[in-house]
């Protein structure tokens, strides 16, 4: 009888250990894909300082909505400072999801403005960089939905039995997925010149 009980106990720590081990890979494999996220738009707040003084020796009257362009821009850089320190960190995560939503937002009143000036949107430096940017902003969704895949597993693992027993007693709390493109952020932005 007392061989059974150890080879119970034996057991249940080795399960215990197994659920423990896929906790911390799925919590590192959220981490890692929060990390290409870093890279994309990192790249992608590099290249709009770029696109803002090509735009600006055209659109030296639309100087309101350039400003915009620049103030997302940096919110949505310190947004990510915050959101890479910790990405398991809920609030900074959505801090970075508004943030990001407003630069889109400016980053659409700007190219419909660049719409309207055909010497601009005929530049050479300016459609490089609004091509840069396209891609940057593709690679973003991708690195977006590896990231919040991996949040579905890492969340699959922390609240299936007998993995929410594990992930309670040892601290793995919920994460926030990351939404980029907010409804509001994809319609058209509406430009007047009145």
């Amino acid at each position: 009888m007392g061989w059974i009980v150890l080879l119970l106990v034996v057991g249940a720590i080795v399960v215990m250990v197994a659920i423990y081990n896929r906790l911390v890979a799925t919590r590192n494999a959220y981490r890692n894909a929060f990390a290409q996220i870093d890279v994309q738009l990192t790249r992608r707040y590099g290249l709009i300082p770029n696109l803002v003084e090509t735009a600006k020796a055209y659109l030296r009257h639309e100087r309101d909505t350039l400003e915009a362009v620049i103030r997302a821009r940096n919110s949505a850089a310190d947004g990510l400072r915050a959101a890479s320190a910790d990405p398991g960190n809920v609030a900074a995560v959505r801090q970075l999801s508004g943030a990001e939503a407003q630069l889109s937002g400016a980053l659409g009143r700007l190219f419909a403005l660049a719409e309207a000036y055909p010497e601009l949107k005929a530049n050479q430096n300016m459609m490089q960089l609004s091509e840069e940017l396209s891609s940057t902003e593709n690679k973003v969704a991708f690195a977006r939905q590896a990231y919040n895949d991996a949040i579905m597993t890492y969340h699959n693992a922390c609240e299936s039995f007998p993995g929410n027993l594990v992930a309670g007693a040892f601290g793995f709390a919920p994460a926030a997925l990351l939404d980029i493109a907010k409804p509001e952020a994809r319609e058209a932005p509406s430009v007047s010149f009145d």
